[in-house]
């Protein structure tokens, strides 16, 4: 979701590629409860993307809950329970180095949200100034 083009631009090619594979693993890792994480429904948690860093050690993973209710809490319990879903996921990956995760609440779908109806404010407001010019 966060399609910012000067943001990707700065990130490497094997960079996006590696993170890709990593979201592709995590998400389905998470729909097929793999990790085991206690307290949580793993099949309920969207990935959104995954930012590498350029030497690779380390993911930075962007969820949201589905519904986008009590993100703070699913990223603690992920954070929480982060070595569970290491576990599982260097099943999955044959790479030189598995990533150390950080996951972190996903903020894109609010914003969009908050852009959209700026959006349709300003077209209400277009809409009055004509019926009365």
């Amino acid at each position: 979701m966060r399609s910012n083009q000067t943001t990707q631009k700065s990130f490497s090619q094997r960079q996006l590629r590696v993170g890709e594979l990593v979201k592709q693993n995590l998400g389905e890792l998470f729909i097929r409860n793999e990790a085991k994480i206690p307290t949580i429904n793993s099949k309920l948690i969207t990935v959104t993307e995954v930012r590498m860093t350029p030497d690779l050690k380390t993911a930075r993973v962007y969820v949201i809950p589905l519904g986008g209710v009590d993100t703070k809490e699913t990223v603690r319990i992920l954070t929480e329970y982060s070595h569970l879903v290491r576990k599982a996921l260097s099943k999955r990956l044959d790479i030189k180095f598995l990533p150390k995760l950080t996951f972190v609440e996903d903020n894109s779908f609010e914003y969009a949200e908050k852009i959209e109806k700026i959006i349709r404010k300003n077209k209400e407001n277009d809409k009055e100034k004509k019926r009365y010019n």
